[in-house]
């Protein structure tokens, strides 16, 4: 189809034939063909509408809404409650004074390509073995945050013409944007209080397969909740049991947590990335990948592949952080930030429906009857606050709840964010008059 439509075989407004007639013709099952028009839709190559068909468009698709960035810009007179930023508790002077250090003493290679080796042995002083199980720098491949471990991880694993994700049915952005660049399918997996339910993964994987399951069992954005180690438990028996990888994507975890995660429970199928952006500094892109036993080579090869390795500025620089102790002196007082900001946000909007934690820089907010996310969105907007609604964390096929994500580490002060939580309180109050007698 695709080469026959920039062939120009297909002409732009040709009708395709339905599904199970094209099947017939060419000796193949309907699922087959339903599969080819999903993925030629996506790619813009036809269009598909309601009790009409699905006719060539013409090319490759260049039109339309761009995906949404994962970088929020800062926008003059804006109060930006959509980003999650480290908050600034000093440690650029900390940062700055690393850097000088680090030049005058001329142990830096700055000629060369990148050697990770010191960035690998750091990262096992940094993540608990309690929290990861054993491992040593040599299951340790290092990327350029956690959205980049995140593709390299994907990419390492993933195979075959259709590959399919799972993933939870909200879920962090970056999934869907690693998503597309793979070509790969995205299948959102239903949660409760504890997690990811384990009913609906057995009945995703019986239906549609699975190579991987990305999670963020600590800390989930947008929803706070964190996996029981029950869940995980089952969850990591259902991998076993299916041949299924794990991803674990522990980026907004700011704590120094015990509990087991899945490389701990399942070691030989689970992949851990994790990075110093929400805890220490995002400028620094020191994001890292505990891989599962024999499998970290395959990894540093894509890396190699893709980008040959980390700055090596970057990485010496966190290196020495983690070293004298200075990050961890830093996430701590990251941790005692973000626990204020959560208590002056519960303060004000403790009367609603929200969902937080003291250990995350976000919280859920459920809108009262009358709110539709998007209509919240613009209402906070034209007040001058940018959010974030569930719509965006929602996957192609999945149903958006009517909530909104709120981050709480604004850079503009205390004074003026708790200014816009008193804004945003007032506008939950008020909801449209056409909503509330219409339903």
């Amino acid at each position: 189809m695709r080469a026959a439509i920039r062939s120009g075989m297909l002409q732009e407004g040709t009708k395709m034939p339905p599904v199970r007639e094209l099947a017939w013709q060419l000796g193949i099952t309907p699922g087959t063909v339903a599969r080819a028009y999903k993925l030629a839709a996506e790619e813009g190559l036809v269009e598909t509408g309601v009790g009409r068909g699905t006719f060539v468009s013409g090319g490759l698709k260049t039109e339309g809404a761009p995906p949404v960035p994962l970088i929020s810009d800062d926008v003059m007179g804006e109060l930006d409650f959509r980003a999650t930023r480290v908050p600034d508790t000093g440690q650029g002077a900390v940062i700055r004074r690393v850097m000088a250090e680090l030049a005058q003493s001329g142990t830096l290679d700055l000629t060369d390509y990148p050697d990770d080796r010191e960035a690998r042995a750091a990262v096992t002083q940094w993540v608990s073995e309690a929290r990861v199980g054993r491992f040593g720098p040599e299951d340790v491949a290092m990327s350029l945050g956690a959205q980049s471990a995140l593709n390299i991880v994907l990419q390492s694993v993933l195979h075959g013409s259709n590959p399919v994700i799972l993933t939870e049915e909200l879920a962090y952005p970056g999934i869907r944007h690693a998503a597309r660049l793979l070509r790969a399918r995205l299948i959102g997996l239903e949660m409760d209080d504890e997690g990811i339910r384990p009913d609906r993964l057995e009945e995703a994987l019986r239906r549609h397969g699975g190579q991987v399951l990305v999670t963020s069992a600590e800390v989930h954005s947008p929803t706070t909740i964190r996996t029981t180690v029950e869940r995980r438990m089952e969850i990591a028996r259902i991998a076993r049991q299916y041949q299924l990888q794990i991803l674990e994507d522990d980026c907004h975890c700011i704590t120094r947590n015990e509990a087991p995660g899945y490389r701990a429970i399942c070691p030989e199928r689970a992949w851990y990335v994790s990075a110093l952006t929400k805890s220490v500094s995002a400028a620094l892109r020191f994001g890292y990948i505990i891989a599962p036993r024999e499998q970290a080579a395959m990894a540093r090869q894509v890396v190699q592949s893709s980008f040959y390795g980390p700055p090596q500025p970057s990485m010496g620089i966190a290196t020495e952080l983690i070293r004298s102790g200075a990050a961890e002196t830093i996430r701590a007082a990251t941790e005692e930030a973000v626990k204020g900001q959560v208590q002056r946000a519960v303060n004000t909007l403790g009367r609603w429906d929200i969902r937080w934690r003291e250990d995350a820089s976000f919280l859920w907010l459920r809108l009262p009857q009358g709110w539709r996310a998007s209509r919240f969105d613009r209402a906070c907007t034209e007040a001058g606050i940018r959010i974030k609604p569930a719509d965006e964390f929602a996957l192609a096929d999945g149903q958006a709840p009517h909530a909104v994500r709120l981050t709480l580490n604004s850079s503009v002060g205390p004074d003026r964010a708790g200014a816009a939580l008193e804004t945003i309180s007032r506008l939950l109050s008020q909801p449209p008059v056409s909503l509330e007698i219409g339903g």
